[in-house]
């Protein structure tokens, strides 16, 4: 089966964590463990104030990105669980969501689309279902295209 698959994981794009207060989750990564801020990330329909951080360089570089809901009474609800989703970096990423939905996999709605950091982005729903029988277990798992460059470095 692993032959046939037409796209790699290439590496951990992102981490992506939770909290209500971000300052608080900032004294943490930032002022004491001196990760990077990036950028931050506003978006109504996906309910997140995100401040984007990141440590290591070039194609070894992991965001760390530190999220509060804009609306806590709202879905979807990005502070729970804390450790909201990992995300993987894929060379192909339009490949990889043909082939494993074709194979069952469940994906969360809202297919490929840009993501707050600017690579395209699709997500792997954390439950299953009777037609779609293989998910992340609990887990949302965000797929990454992968630049070019990281596509050299890591592929």
């Amino acid at each position: 089966m692993t032959a046939t698959r037409p796209f790699k994981v290439l590496g951990i794009q992102q981490v992506a964590i939770g909290g209500t207060d971000k300052q608080r989750m900032k004294a943490l990564w930032v002022d004491m463990l001196g990760l990077t801020p990036r950028g931050s990330f506003q978006s109504e329909r996906e309910n997140v104030d995100e401040d984007i951080l990141s440590m290591g360089r070039n194609a070894h570089q992991v965001e760390v990105d530190l999220m509060q809901p804009l609306d806590i009474s709202k879905k979807p609800a990005v502070h729970s669980p804390p450790l909201n989703h990992i995300g993987l970096w894929i060379d192909d990423l339009p490949r990889a969501v043909q082939w494993l939905s074709a194979r069952g996999v469940r994906f969360a709605p809202g297919g490929i689309r840009k993501g707050a950091a600017g690579h395209d982005i699709t997500f792997l729903h954390p439950k299953s279902n009777d037609e779609f029988p293989i998910a992340g277990e609990g887990v949302l798992i965000e797929l990454v295209q992968a630049p070019a460059e990281v596509i050299e470095a890591l592929g």
